[in-house]
C-alpha cells in the first residue's frame, strides 16, 4: 500500500470535522502519523507527521509552525480558525484546524485511525496477498487449494506446478464459482459445523477428496480454504491448514476494511461534489465520473409509515447502489439527509427506466413506497451540483400518481416552486392586490380568487372559465366585475393580469384543480 497523503487524509475526515488552511506543498505530501505536541520537550525529527497543537492558541502557533518546519513535519494541527496561514506558506508546512471545542484525544484518535486504515488502490484489495497465501498453503498442506467467501465464490486459488487437480477445481476457476449441487450443499453444511479441518470424500468417481476448513474471526464465518487431497498430504497438513485459514481470516478482515473505508471516502467525496464544496474535476478523477452525466435522487415516500426510518435508508442506498453497479460497473452513489443520490452517466435515455425498475424493487425489498427524481443531464462534474439542485427540486413534486420523473418531465411545476420561494422571499414580489382578494374571500366567503385562477387558466374566455366553475358564463362575470369594484383589481392591466395570476398560483397555490 503506498503512503497516505495529505490528500487522502482530507478525502477520509475532512469536512467539518478537519480543515484544510493551506498546503504550500500540494496535498501529495506523504502523513505518517499523528503527534500530540508534548511544550516540555523539543520537537523530535519527525518527517511526514502531523503536529496536533495541544494547548497552543491558534493565533500563537507562528513559532511551533517554524519548528515543524525544522523537523520536517508536514503540517500543523491547530484549534479554531485564526491560525498563522503567512507562517505556514513561508516555511512550507500545511496548516489545518479543527473546531474551537474539538477534544484533542479524539482529533488524534480520528487522525491515526484515518492515517493507518488509508483506503486501499484498486490494485491493493488483498486479494494479492490472497493468492500467494493459496500458494503458501497448497506448498505446506501439499495439495492445490483455492479460498472462497461464504457465498462459494473463489477469491483466489493456488498455481503450484505438478499438483493433482480435477474437474470441479476446473470448472469453479473458471466462473470463479464452486459449481453447485445437492452433495456440494451437504458438504458445506458439515464444514460450518467444524471449527477444525474436514476430510470430504470425492462426490464423483472422477474427482479427488478434499481437506477443507472454515475461516472465521470473532464468531462470523469469512470462507473456507480447501485442498485437494491428491494422496501426497503432508504429514503435519491440517495443523498447516489451521495456520493458513487464520492467515486467511486477518486478509479477508484487512480487504473488507479497505474496501469499507475507500466506499466511505468515496461517498464523502461524491456528497461534497454534490454540495459544490470540493474541486469538481478531481473528485471526478477519483470516482471515475467522465463526461455527461446526470444526479438520480431515490427518498421513501413520507407519506408511508417507517418504523426504523435510518436503517430503510441503508438498505435503500444498497439497493440503488447494487442495481446501478449492475448497469454501469463501478458507480458512484451516497446517501444524504435521508435521500440516495446517485450519478448516471450518459446517454439518458435509459435512465428514467431505470430510476422505474429501482422504485419497484425497492418498494418491495423495503414494503416502503419509493420515489425517484432525475435532474438535469449536465456537461461534466462541475454541473452535478446543479443537477442533484434539480433533482431535489422533482422529489418536492413528486406524488403517489407521480413516483417517477424525470426535471424535463415537471418543468412547469418545479418553475412555479422556485418562483414561489424567490417571491416569498421578496416584499414587493409578494406585495399586491392577491392578499386583497383572499382577505376578502376570508371575509365574505366569496370565491373571487378561484374565479380569478380559473378565468387566466382558461385563456381570459368566460366560457371556458365557467366551465371550469361549473358555473353559468353571467356567474363569472358578474364575480369578476364585482371583484374589481372591491378589491381594487384592474383585469383590463395584462401587466396586471400576469403579475395576479403569478402570485394566486406560486404564493397561494391555487390552481383551477385545487382552487
Amino acid at each position: 500500500m503506498d503512503a497516505c497523503t495529505l490528500g487522502d487524509l482530507l478525502d477520509v475526515v475532512g469536512g467539518p470535522a478537519l480543515r484544510l488552511h493551506t498546503a504550500p506543498a500540494g496535498q501529495a505530501v506523504p502523513v505518517t502519523e499523528a503527534v500530540l505536541y508534548d511544550g516540555r520537550t523539543p520537537l523530535p525529527r519527525l518527517p511526514g507527521a502531523l503536529l496536533l497543537a495541544v494547548g497552543v492558541r491558534a493565533a500563537q502557533a507562528g513559532p511551533l509552525v517554524r519548528a515543524a518546519a525544522e523537523a520536517g513535519l508536514t503540517g500543523v494541527v491547530v484549534r479554531g480558525p485564526d491560525g498563522p496561514v503567512g507562517e505556514a506558506e513561508a516555511h512550507g508546512v500545511a496548516l489545518l484546524s479543527v473546531a474551537e471545542d474539538a477534544a484533542w484525544h479524539q482529533v488524534h484518535l480520528l487522525l491515526a485511525s484515518a492515517i493507518g486504515a488509508r483506503p486501499a488502490t484498486a490494485s491493493d484489495t488483498g486479494l494479492g496477498d490472497l493468492f500467494a497465501l493459496a500458494d503458501a498453503i497448497a506448498a505446506g498442506v501439499g495439495g492445490a487449494t483455492a479460498i472462497e467467501d461464504p457465498r462459494q465464490r473463489i477469491l483466489a486459488y493456488s498455481t503450484v506446478p505438478g499438483q493433482a487437480v480435477d474437474e470441479d477445481r476446473r470448472q469453479g476457476i473458471l466462473g470463479l464459482q464452486v459449481p453447485a449441487s445437492a452433495e456440494n450443499t451437504e458438504q458445506y453444511r458439515r464444514l460450518f459445523a467444524a471449527d477444525r479441518p474436514v476430510r470430504l470424500p470425492a462426490l464423483t468417481g472422477s474427482d479427488l477428496p478434499r481437506l477443507a476448513m472454515p475461516v472465521r474471526a470473532g464468531g462470523e464465518t469469512l470462507g473456507s480454504v480447501w485442498v485437494i487431497d491428491g494422496g501426497s498430504l503432508a504429514p503435519d497438513a491440517e495443523d498447516t491448514l489451521v495456520q493458513g485459514a487464520a492467515t486467511a481470516a486477518l486478509l479477508l478482515l484487512r480487504a473488507r476494511a479497505a474496501r469499507e473505508l475507500a466506499r466511505h471516502r468515496g461517498s464523502d467525496l461524491l456528497r461534497r461534489l454534490l454540495e459544490g464544496t470540493t474541486d469538481a474535476p478531481t473528485a471526478a478523477q477519483r470516482l471515475g465520473v467522465t463526461g455527461p452525466a446526470r444526479v438520480a435522487a431515490f427518498v421513501l415516500d413520507s407519506t408511508a409509515s417507517v418504523p426504523d426510518a435510518e436503517r430503510t435508508a441503508l438498505r435503500l442506498l444498497d439497493v440503488v447502489r447494487l442495481q446501478c453497479e449492475a448497469r454501469y460497473g463501478r458507480h458512484a452513489c451516497v446517501l444524504v439527509d435521508g435521500v440516495v443520490y446517485a450519478v448516471l452517466p450518459a446517454p439518458g435515455e435509459r435512465h428514467k427506466s431505470l430510476a422505474e425498475d429501482i422504485v419497484g424493487r425497492a418498494g418491495q425489498a423495503l414494503r416502503v413506497p419509493v420515489r425517484a427524481a432525475l435532474g438535469e443531464v449536465v456537461p461534466d462534474a462541475a454541473g452535478l451540483a446543479d443537477s442533484r439542485a434539480d433533482a431535489d427540486l422533482v422529489l418536492r413534486v413528486l406524488d403517489p400518481d407521480l413516483p417517477v420523473a424525470t426535471v424535463d418531465e415537471v418543468r412547469p411545476r418545479v418553475t412555479l416552486l422556485r418562483l414561489a420561494e424567490v417571491m416569498g422571499e421578496r416584499r414587493e414580489l409578494s406585495a399586491g392586490a392577491w392578499r386583497r382578494v383572499l382577505a376578502y374571500d376570508a371575509e365574505n366567503g366569496t370565491e373571487y380568487a378561484r374565479t380569478l385562477v380559473c378565468w387566466f387558466d382558461a385563456g381570459c374566455d368566460m366560457a371556458g372559465a365557467a366551465k371550469l366553475l361549473a358555473v353559468h358564463p353571467n356567474t363569472c362575470r358578474y364575480r369578476l366585475k364585482q371583484l374589481q369594484q372591491h378589491a381594487g383589481v384592474d383585469l383590463d392591466d395584462p401587466d396586471e393580469r400576469l403579475v395576479l395570476w403569478l402570485q394566486l398560483r406560486a404564493l397561494a397555490g391555487l390552481s383551477p384543480a385545487t382552487a
